[in-house]
């Protein structure tokens, strides 16, 4: 696999700008590199807010045109390096929430943590993580006041870059949070750095904590306010969400206690207008039509896909055909057919009872995972469905495609960071019960009393409202259950039982072809 690097005028200066990003109904433009120049690109002032759907994009989509077409990095197939794809794999088939079939490559190594620095699912993320960081810096790149001046663009078109430069701003730093996260010390640029071919520093997790910081800090007096924003654009809110979730693992990344400054980042959050529909059901969150059916008041940040103008094999159309198998109906889906891949462990099933929220199908399949690569071993998640709540299957009418919005932060995150902060010490209980209420009533489960609330509680009830959504691994461990053995689930560690994995996993390996491309990386300790 080879990163496409694209310091040279982003790709020739955005080469065939996708269709669909940030909303639904952004105009698609497709150019001829051959003839293509930046500059000429940039004498419509349209091609400000079109590079920008580009940069939204990155999180939806592979590449240029299609599901598969012109992928933005090769050596690789477009689905299995889409951003989305690849972030939750990494997030959710590493832990008890899922597990796959499929025996593609080095795959399977994710579901029993034996994977390596050769991993090439492993450097689809570092490579769609660094690729989206460049593409972001071409951005700002692009927009400085001296460019704008040697373009004469308007006043008008002005006010709006100082939006965009912000929001670009906040996709880059959720793009190293991301890397930060899962890689720990990785290479850093900007746009101060040099076009064209050069060995970007590597930084430990202290230095990229501060610059992420300082960045959403600095670019809050230009966001939109909370819910100003088109649907699937970012605004204050998604911002200091953002915040709140750097200071809540600040332990994690740097050491460091920042439970008051999650405290207070979150406190716009809760504050702000975003809401929880609770006269709605919990399943409308994942359906095709959560744009619009009541889900969008508590998506703060959402990666947005439509079925005939964001297609992609990765997103939500993976998560939906990948869940679905065995004796399930697709159409009840919404779908043309199941990918046969995806399920979940025994150890998850059996945090929800009898709670409505655990979708699980269980008709022809066994709970217990004798055999990974056995569709039917292990119960099936039905959460994301390409129907409407209204009815009928989303706007592809092949099926293929899927609609579904996918849930970058939601209210309903907040009010358990909430809670998990009182329970540390940082928050008042009776409002932690009072917000875990809210989503459990609006789910159908019983309430809890604010003695309910423990940590051990505060993570379940993270995995029963959260799951599939990309948290699981990052709560394991920020709760201490991730590596060793004081939980353990079907196969952690290569064993169906389940065993102890060593700490070294709680982040990946700086993958060994970026290594090799530049050789002043140093790897992780263990791999």
């Amino acid at each position: 696999m080879k990163l496409k690097f694209i310091n040279r005028f982003f790709l020739v200066a955005v080469v065939g700008l996708l269709s669909l990003s940030c909303t639904k109904e952004m105009d698609e433009i497709k150019l001829d590199d051959d003839i293509f120049s930046s500059e000429t690109f940039y004498q419509n002032e349209s091609a400000y807010r079109q590079f920008l759907a580009k940069l939204y994009s990155g999180l939806a989509v592979s590449g240029q045109y299609g599901p598969n077409g012109g992928p933005d990095i090769a050596g690789i197939d477009g689905g299995f390096g889409q951003y989305l794809r690849a972030y939750w794999q990494l997030n959710e088939v590493t832990t008890d929430e899922a597990i796959i079939a499929w025996a593609d490559g080095n795959l399977p190594s994710l579901n029993n943590h034996t994977w390596a620095a050769n991993n090439e699912f492993i450097y689809a993320m570092f490579s769609r993580g660094m690729y989206q960081v460049s593409s972001c810096n071409e951005f700002l790149r692009q927009t400085t006041d001296d460019k704008l001046n040697s373009r004469n663009v308007s006043a008008a078109t002005r006010a709006d870059i100082v939006k965009y430069r912000a929001e670009a701003r906040f996709l880059r730093a959720l793009s190293y949070w991301h890397l930060m996260d899962m890689f720990g010390n990785i290479p850093f640029t900007t746009e101060n750095d040099p076009v064209g071919y050069f060995l970007p520093a590597q930084k430990d997790r202290a230095f990229m904590f501060n610059f992420i910081e300082s960045e959403l800090n600095a670019i809050d007096a230009d966001l939109a306010a909370s819910g100003a924003n088109e649907f699937g654009r970012v605004d204050k809110v998604a911002a200091k969400m953002l915040l709140a979730k750097l200071y809540l693992n600040a332990q994690v990344y740097i050491n460091q206690n920042k439970f008051t400054e999650a405290s207070n980042a979150l406190a716009t959050v809760l504050g702000s207008t975003y809401s929880i529909n609770v006269t709605s059901n919990y399943a409308k969150l994942f359906m095709a039509d959560n744009d619009i059916n009541g889900s969008q008041s508590e998506f703060i940040f959402a990666i947005r896909y439509d079925g005939i103008n964001t297609q992609t094999y990765g997103g939500t159309t993976f998560i939906t055909h990948a869940a679905v198998g065995g004796s399930m109906n697709p159409s009840n889906f919404g779908i043309n057919g199941g990918w046969w891949g995806l399920r979940t462990r025994p150890e998850f099933v059996a945090k929800f009872g009898t709670d409505p929220r655990g979708m699980f199908y269980t008709a022809g399949q066994a709970l217990s995972i004798g055999n990974i690569g056995t569709f039917t071993d292990g119960y099936a998640v039905q959460k994301y469905k390409n129907i409407k709540s209204t009815g009928g299957q989303g706007s592809d009418p092949s099926g293929n495609f899927v609609d579904i919005d996918f849930p970058v932060f939601r209210l309903s995150d907040a009010y358990l960071m909430y809670a998990e902060l009182a329970v540390r010490g940082y928050g008042s209980m009776t409002q932690a019960a009072d917000y875990v209420n809210t989503l459990r009533l609006r789910a159908g489960a019983n309430a809890i009393t604010s003695s309910d609330l423990t940590l051990d509680f505060v993570l379940d009830e993270r995995g029963r409202e959260l799951y599939w959504e990309g948290h699981r691994r990052q709560d394991l461990i920020r709760f201490g259950k991730f590596s060793g053995s004081s939980y353990v689930w079907q196969w952690k560690g290569n064993a169906q039982a389940g065993a102890s994995i060593d700490d070294k996993y709680k982040v990946f390996p700086i993958p060994s072809q970026a290594i090799g491309s530049n050789p002043t990386l140093q790897q992780n300790p263990g791999y």
